[in-house]
């Protein structure tokens, strides 16, 4: 995959994502048997929009997302290298742009990719951001939009999602290539460790770990190649335990978000069907929204009271990234807020 990237890259972002999306297609979901599946969703969502639309050929499209107090989505845009703020009413502020890298090495895609972000109480953001060379790392973005470096990341690894637990003062990163649960201490001089590995958070073919959330003493991963949803416990002294899966069959699947107080799961499966899926306690799952609804390869979701937020990259499809909301109709548990932070 890396001789076709380097065969066919061009200079120019539309260029560049021509490419990452030959790779996704060339680099599907490992196939694996799907459990059965529920007999209806334990909630549906109604009225579906689209709320902003992003330029595919400009490099905007978005990646992962957190939610404001007000009812704001702040977006990464992956390829545009930019945050982005979504109002209410679908408009959209570029929030800050990560440095530009003159020749970016990035593993897989070889372009400079900005993925995960969480936002803490005062509005302080952490993204991701892989560019194959010295400025791979978590970059910290104040309210005021200035940014700098919280920590490097080895270059060699594809940061992708972010978890926080600001009680503890604490970050979680998956690494899609080295199959790494990276935890970042956020007080002080920060430090990073290697908190979790395994075959279980190793790719097979192209992205492993990808999307990540911290909750109740836990730390859930998805790994994309493995078509799975895990769990891992944190144990009592801070260290991982034994890495369980708590859902396989979810082909494509990329970030994801709990919609309740328990263990129910709404997490987007990016593959040319695009769909979000319900991931019940018990590891069965039913399709909520699809393509239909206005997906276009689904990144990531987010909750917050009864609304749905579900970022479209379209890095399948080419055709209209975008920013969806969903409102909950009908819920066996009250949807969380998300809004506060991301985990």
């Amino acid at each position: 995959m890396l001789r076709l990237f380097r065969l066919f890259r061009m200079p120019r972002i539309a260029g560049a994502v021509g490419v990452a999306l030959a790779l996704l297609v060339a680099a599907p979901a490992a196939a694996t048997p799907k459990p059965p599946q529920s007999p209806g969703p334990s909630f549906s969502l109604r009225d579906p929009r689209i709320v902003a639309h992003f330029d595919f050929e400009a490099g905007q499209t978005p990646e992962n997302i957190a939610l404001e107090p007000d009812g704001a989505a702040d977006l990464t845009l992956a390829l545009a290298r930019q945050v982005v703020r979504v109002d209410r009413h679908g408009g959209k502020r570029v929030l800050a742009t990560l440095p530009d890298v003159a020749d970016p090495q990035t593993p897989l895609l070889g372009v400079a990719v900005v993925t995960g972000i969480v936002r803490t109480h005062d509005g302080t953001f952490y993204v991701g951001y892989n560019t194959g060379t010295a400025e791979t790392g978590i970059y910290r973005i104040t309210p005021d939009g200035k940014v700098s470096k919280l920590v490097d990341m080895s270059p060699k690894g594809f940061v992708n999602g972010l978890a926080l637990d600001e009680h503890l003062g604490l970050l979680y990163a998956a690494d899609s290539v080295l199959g790494t649960v990276w935890r970042i201490s956020l007080g002080g001089e920060p430090e990073v460790t290697a908190w979790a590995t395994g075959a279980a958070l190793e790719p097979t073919t192209f992205f492993g770990a990808n999307g990540i959330k911290v909750r109740d003493h836990a730390v859930w991963v998805s790994n994309y190649d493995r078509a799975a949803l895990l769990r891992i416990p944190v144990d009592g002294d801070g260290s991982a335990g034994r890495i369980r899966t708590h859902a396989t069959g979810l082909t494509g699947i990329d970030d994801f978000a709990f919609a309740g107080h328990g263990e129910t799961v709404l997490a987007a499966l990016n593959t040319t069907a695009s769909e979000l899926a319900l991931v019940r306690p018990d590891g069965t799952h039913t399709v909520v929204l699809t393509g239909k609804d206005g997906l276009s390869g689904p990144t990531s979701v987010a909750v917050r009271h009864h609304k749905v937020f579900v970022t479209s990259g379209a890095f399948l499809t080419g055709i209209d990234p975008n920013l969806l909301v969903a409102d909950v109709e009908k819920a066996e548990e009250k949807p969380e807020d998300h809004g506060r932070h991301q985990g």
